[in-house]
């Protein structure tokens, strides 16, 4: 684990390998290590950099406002610090609404985007009714112990066909999280509505979506690709929410794929 300093803030990270950088972005309540497996099968090709968004995992809390604009700029401090030269960005479920968010307050700095099991905000991808749900869960959970908060979490994130370690292993991970961090997120995530970013997109962009996705639905990320000019929609089948743990090799293959048609 390595560590830098943004705006006051301790931002931790892991990075392997070399060539053209990968900024690798997590949902939440997770943090980085749900990258283990694309930073090992990427970073042969890659610089891939997976980082704990603030309030996150390991690194500390802002000392001021936490919403997706706020993290946005962070991201691009941290790409800055790091002196990546126009990465790639990935990210996942709410680390993709991070991504289309880091592009729309700074354009020039992504090479291209992978959005996997994304959303354009919960306001922008789903019905005002599921966003209160959501919500509701996210705020429960960050006035409840983290192993409690999480019981049941697990299986909705995959599809039926998922093994009990990977449920457990996304449980462990996600059971770090800082609750009053989660719920600054979570509260701006579901008023996040980038439906109006979408079409000013002009980068190479992935839409990686699973079929047994019932957080985010195909017709999320058929939605997505839709409105995104040029964007190439590639759908795994059999796979839900979390699919980069559920079936990295189809993941990264995918991603590999798409990275190398959008270079340089």
């Amino acid at each position: 684990m390595e560590y830098v300093e943004i705006a006051g803030t301790r931002i931790g990270f892991e990075q392997r390998g070399r060539g053209t950088p990968l900024v690798l972005l997590h949902g939440i309540p997770a943090d980085g290590r749900v990258w283990r497996r694309q930073l090992d099968a990427l970073s042969d090709e890659y610089q891939v950099f997976a980082w704990d968004a603030p309030g996150c995992g390991r690194s500390s809390d802002p000392a001021g406002p936490l919403g997706l604009t706020e993290v946005a700029g962070h991201l691009a401090s941290f790409i800055g610090a790091l002196e990546l030269d126009h990465p790639h960005v990935l990210g996942l479920s709410w680390g993709g609404g991070l991504a289309l968010e880091l592009y729309r307050i700074a354009p020039t700095l992504p090479r291209s985007l992978v959005l996997a099991s994304a959303y354009a905000g919960w306001a922008g991808s789903l019905p005002p009714d599921a966003v209160a749900r959501r919500l509701d869960a996210y705020l429960t959970a960050a006035r409840t112990p983290s192993r409690e908060a999480l019981r049941g979490w697990g299986p909705g994130m995959f599809s039926e066909s998922a093994s009990e370690d990977l449920i457990a292993e996304l449980i462990e991970i996600s059971s770090n999280y800082h609750p009053g961090a989660l719920a600054d997120l979570a509260r701006s995530f579901a008023t996040t509505d980038l439906r109006t970013t979408l079409p000013t997109i002009t980068v190479p962009t992935l839409v990686l979506h699973g079929d047994s996705d019932v957080r985010s639905p195909l017709t999320v990320g058929e939605a997505l690709h839709d409105a995104l000019p040029g964007s190439t929609l590639v759908v795994l089948e059999g796979v839900g929410h979390v699919s980069n743990i559920e079936a990295p090799d189809r993941f990264n293959t995918e991603v590999r794929r798409f990275l190398r048609s959008a270079l340089p």
